[in-house]
Order: C-alpha cells, then structure tokens, then sequence
C-alpha cells in the first residue's frame, strides 16, 4: 500500500470514532509570523479534532503538508517564528513541535552519539576464524558468540522461524540487496518515511548529499548501515554463506524512521509505528531513541516555554502511537539505551536539545515527569546488554523500572586481565552494506577491504555464484535489542495462530513467553560495579538491585530461543 493510499484508510478507519470538523476560532491576538519556512508537526487533541486541528493550521498561516489520523499528528510547513504560539491556542490543538530538529553532526554525517559506543573497537584487528562449521549455522556464525548465547543453534532445530511472521526494522534503512538479507526481504511491504536532510538551517551538513532523485532512498537502501546490522542479527537467511540470524527464516521488513546521520525525528517514528499496526507487522525492533531530546520532560524549568510544549507534544504522540501498534498486535522490543545510566534514577541530560545546532543545554532530569522514548512508552519490552563473559556492558542502561530482558550486545573491555580485553571479537559481528563501507573506508572501489577495515574486522564473504557480502563488528544495546526481537519473532512463529484471517500472536503473551523462558541471571558480587580496570571513569559505575528472578542489570534474565520454543506453551495459559 502506498504511503498517500495508508493514510487515506487510516482517515476512513479513524482511532477513536469518526472525525468531525471542529471549527474552534484562534485568539484575537496573535504572535507575527516571521523566518524561513519550517516543517512542523501539530498534534489534534484527540481523533474527532483532526479536521479542526488542520484548520487552526491554516488559520495561523501554515499549509498542511500530510495527516497520520491513526494518531492524529499533522505536518504542517509555516514560517518558524510565530506558528508554534498561534497554532497551539486553538483547542483542537494538543501541541506543536519542529519536524526537522536535527543536531550539529560531522562532515561525513556520521552520529557522534551512536558511534562513540559502538564502534569502539574499530582499529583492533581481528583474529581469523576458525574453519569449523556447525550443522545448520552458516560459515561465519562461529564468530557470532551471540547467537549461541541465545541458543539460536538448538533452537533452529525445531524452529527456525515462519515466513508468515514479519519483523519491522524502523531504523536507517535495510540493505535489502545484501546475500543475507535479500532471501528473507519483504520489498513489498517495505517503507521509506523519511526524506535525506543534506543540511540544517544552520547550513550544518547533516545527511550529506542526495544519492537518489527527490532525496528519498529506496526502501531497500540503508545509508547509515546501523539498520542492516539490525537486520543481519534478527534474521540473516541460513543459507551457506556469511552469517545467520537468531530467527534465520522469517520475513525482514524495513520500516524506515531514521536519517543516514542516525537521528529519529517525531513525524517518521509515529509513521512508522502506525504503519507497523496497519501493515500486520508481529514484531518491531527499535534501536533507538526519538530526537531532539534524551529525555522528554512535561515541563522541565531548564527548558522554555515552547520547549516545554514540543516535549510534550512528543510524550503524547509517542504513547498515541505505541498505544495504536500495540492494539493492532504489533510487540514492540526497543533498545534501553547507551548511556551508563539507572533509567530509574537519571543523571542531568547535557545533550539535548540537539537543535538548532549549540543549544544544547544541562537539564536535571526528574524522574517522574521524564521519559526517554520509545524506552520509557507504553507496551515496550526494554533489552539491555551484556558481554561474551554475561557482564554488564560497561555502556548499558540498566534499572529496575525499564529492563524487561538482557542479551548479547558486545562488549569490546569485557575478559579483563584475559587476551580478549579490547578485541572486536567481544563486539557483535552482522550484515554491512558495501556502500557505507565504501563511505567508512573500510573496503574499496573494488570491492577489496582496505588496510583500515582489516583493522576493523571487516569480514568479506564470496559466493560460488560471486556473490559477495560483507560484515562489521559493533556493540550496543542497537546490538542487543535484535537478538531478543529474534527470539520474539520464533515464539510468534511457534505459538501465533490465525485470527480473522490473519495469523500472529498478541503482543502480550509474546512477552510473557520471552521473559519467562529467559534464563536467570543473578546480580554480581560484590553487587556494585565499577569499570575503572576497564579504563572507565566513575560514572560508568553501577550497582544492581533486585533477585535472580528479576534485577536491573539482567531483567527477567538473558533472552533464550531454545527455552522460549520449547517451553514457552507454559507462559500462555
């Protein structure tokens, strides 16, 4: 289904009844309209106040761009001075937000944040694999320490996952041509909702130049190569060659929300969350969280008035929007974050908002009235990571109130004092599209890996046919996350069942399954944890609270495919 087409059925099928215009006059005195003209995301006070919400629009001197009615957020275009005041009087109007706030990045586009963590190890060399195979597992999955920790190995043994079972990615785009990837890719079903953004307002290059017409990737091109590592984890076909996924055999989806530079914006992420519901997507992974802000506060005193107002306007549309998937049977397994940080207790956020560019600012962060998205949203299944030797990665959020589950995310300091202390081989080894490895300069023109991803530990793999695909290490809770949306995706394919015609299994029962199959893991003794040995400062130390059972560095345990497809049928009852 077209992208103009879901939105016109979202409008016929609206959220919470039928829409009516609301015609609600806007205040006698309005703010001047001044700047360059902006892209705005208005957000109607509920599903009957679409129709007005759009009209206060135009009343306020913006034009509406397109309208998500599943949740009622609109684009709206309307000059960036003035529009946010006027717009957000009008009673049918919840609240407003930039489209576009996107953060200061380098020259090459690349997101500091995400890079920082988990490309840590690139410049240490990889050691070669060994040439032994397991039956059923694929050339490289020797190295995938991961993928035995969940079980993948045994599980596949009795179920290897079902092409009725689709899994979203909504991160940087899919390389759906990648030898890997391609047996299990879904074109068809497959988005794009976001546009390249060459550079900001403030001229800062952001994604960098258009690669195709319109500045609109294809929806099986991944600029930013974080979505295709997510992919590769999740599901990378077992077909002889390369390496295989967790769920080797169901169907990837890309459900693009993110830029080539890795930021999530508002508009793209309820896009995608919504297409997800009404695409009869089972299982979404988000490796990610939604920008300008690392925590959105309902009303912070660091912030402004009207950043005050946009975060907000992204609480409610996010939760509308998780809401909206959930109901529709999408379970939702998103990344906890890269920060060091007790979700439960957070330190000062010092780097948000990410735009415009140097106006970040120190915020305390309280608890209570802060959320970190999509994380801390309604029906969110938060994963943590953990390392080769079961540690606590060093840069994972942990915390009782968000952990559901831990898994294997990379760790490239775990096994201090042992000789693999700072090898990429303690990191996660999955699917990298040969175009960004030609933009890292990691593999050249020719297709050849140059001396610095030898350094990396990029992997090249050649088919008989020539086929070629190629692999790079990294780690994260990005890498943690798709080995629990594998293990979700095959409880889906051994326990869903047809309903209405449509099969699938609901979202809260696939979670049941998931953390009652986890295996347990007990809190470390003594029960804090300092990396200060690892080369870390003081505020990467962490102190676990709670049981085998359940705790905040493990959740209900590490995530177990084997345990879920054998003895998941007991969580359904």
């Amino acid at each position: 289904m077209s992208r103009s087409r879901l939105l016109a059925a979202a409008v016929a099928v609206p959220l919470f009844g039928a829409i009516t215009a609301v015609a609600v006059p806007v205040a006698a005195a309005q703010p001047a309209l001044s700047g360059p003209a902006t892209e705005f995301t208005v957000l109607a006070k509920d599903a009957r106040s679409v129709a007005g919400a759009q009209q206060a629009i135009r009343d306020a001197g913006g034009t509406v761009l397109e309208t998500n009615s599943a949740v009622g957020l609109i684009k709206a275009s309307a000059p960036a001075t003035g529009f946010t005041e006027r717009v957000s009087a009008n009673r049918a109007v919840f609240g407003s937000a930039k489209a576009q706030a996107i953060g200061s990045v380098p020259k090459d586009g690349k997101n500091v944040k995400r890079d920082n963590v988990e490309k840590e190890g690139r410049g240490a060399a990889a050691k070669k694999a060994s040439a032994a195979k397991a039956v059923g597992m694929d050339p490289l999955d020797d190295q995938l320490w991961g993928l035995k920790s969940v079980r993948s190995d045994l599980s596949r043994t009795k179920q290897a996952g079902s092409k009725q079972v689709k899994v979203g990615v909504i991160d940087t785009g899919i390389d759906g041509t990648h030898p890997d990837i391609a047996p299990n890719f879904d074109a068809a079903d497959s988005r794009n909702f976001t546009k390249d953004i060459p550079f900001d307002v403030n001229g800062v290059e952001v994604d960098g130049p258009c690669e195709f017409r319109g500045c609109v990737d294809p929806a099986n091109h991944d600029d930013g190569g974080h979505g295709t590592h997510v992919a590769g984890t999740i599901a990378a076909a077992a077909n002889g060659f390369g390496v295989s996924g967790v769920a080797p055999n169901v169907t990837l989806v890309n459900i693009r929300a993110g830029q080539d530079s890795g930021y999530f914006f508002l508009q793209p992420t309820v896009d995608a969350l919504t297409y997800a519901g009404d695409a009869g997507i089972d299982v979404v992974n988000m490796s990610f969280y939604t920008d300008p802000w690392l925590y959105n506060c309902t009303a912070n005193p660091a912030d402004s008035a009207a950043e005050q107002a946009e975060q907000r306007t992204i609480i409610e549309a996010t939760q509308r929007a998780l809401n909206y998937a959930h109901r529709k049977g999408v379970t939702m397994v998103v990344a906890l974050g890269n920060e060091h940080t007790d979700l439960g207790a957070p330190l000062p956020d010092t780097t948000s908002p990410d735009y415009p560019a140097k106006s970040t600012h120190p915020r305390p962060v309280d608890n209570s009235s802060c959320l970190n998205l999509p994380v801390e949203g309604n029906h969110t299944i938060g994963v943590g990571a953990f390392g080769p030797s079961q540690a606590k990665a060093d840069y994972s959020n942990y915390g009782t109130e968000q952990i559901s589950v831990s898994a294997p995310g990379g760790y490239f300091r775990d096994g201090f004092g042992t000789p693999w202390f700072r090898t990429v081989e303690n990191e996660i080894l999955s699917t990298y599209p040969k175009n960004v490895g030609i933009a890292d300069g990691n593999i050249d023109a020719d297709g050849n890996i140059t001396e610095a991803g030898l350094g990396a530990g990029v992997k090249k793999a050649t088919a008989a046919d020539g086929r070629v695909g190629y692999y790079q290490w990294l780690q994260g809770t990005s890498m943690a996350t798709p080995h629990a949306t594998g293990v979700a995706a095959l409880i889906v394919s051994q326990y869903g069942k047809k309903s209405h015609g449509e099969f699938g299994l609901d979202p809260d029962k696939v979670q049941r399954v998931l953390e009652g199959t986890a295996s347990k893991i007990a809190c470390p003794v003594p029960r804090t944890v300092d990396y200060l040995k690892e080369g870390r400062d003081a505020s990467f130390t962490a102190t676990c609270e709670g049981d085998p059972s359940f705790n905040g560095f493990y959740g209900h345990g590490a995530v177990d495919a084997y345990a879920a497809v054998t003895r998941g049928s007991q969580y359904l009852k």
